[in-house]
């Protein structure tokens, strides 16, 4: 028998910001020896909900089984999972570069134009350099800046927003009218 593809799959989880929880949902998905690609955590668009964006590969069969799994948990309200074309999203990094490659020459601040980043900081030392995009997006301009040398580099997680309208307004609004 195949197996199945695995791709990359964001998973979305609704919550009540109570402590303990991140630690039970990724204990949920570690113990089933699933690689978290990235995870970030915020308020939601609805008063006393947080969120969850947790970007695993897997199989859709193993992601289904996960949701249903998390869904399960206390103080989880519901947990969705969508593919990359059913979600917009971004990443945000940062880089610090050594100053003098800005002051040597315009090969660093064209590959600044060229990325579609921005400087954020200048510094007597370094540079801050902030790039918003798609991992492969702020991966390019990290192979390009590593000739100039980076002191740091900081990926953030994926931020997203679903396409389809966010279900769990629909699904609050079921349980609502249940009662």
């Amino acid at each position: 028998m195949k197996e199945k593809e695995n791709i990359l799959y964001t998973m979305v989880i609704f919550s009540e910001n109570k402590m303990g929880i991140l630690a039970r949902i990724v204990t949920n998905i570690t113990r089933r020896h699933i690689n978290i690609e990235s995870i970030t955590s915020s308020v939601s668009s609805i008063e006393g909900i947080h969120r969850y964006t947790i970007v695993m590969k897997l199989s859709e069969e193993r992601v289904r089984k996960l949701t249903a799994q998390i869904d399960k948990q206390v103080d989880v309200l519901k947990a969705f999972y969508y593919t990359n074309e059913e979600v917009v999203y971004q990443e945000i990094a940062l880089y610090k570069i050594p100053a003098k490659t800005f002051y040597e020459g315009d090969t660093s601040e064209a590959l600044v134009r060229k990325h579609n980043a921005r400087v954020l900081s200048i510094e007597p030392e370094y540079i801050v350099i902030e790039k918003t995009g798609h991992y492969e997006e702020t991966e390019a301009l990290l192979d390009d800046l590593r000739p100039f040398g980076v002191y740091e580099f900081v990926r953030s997680g994926r931020v997203v927003i679903v396409k389809p309208m966010e279900r769990l307004n629909s699904y609050l609004a079921t349980i609502e009218n249940s009662q």
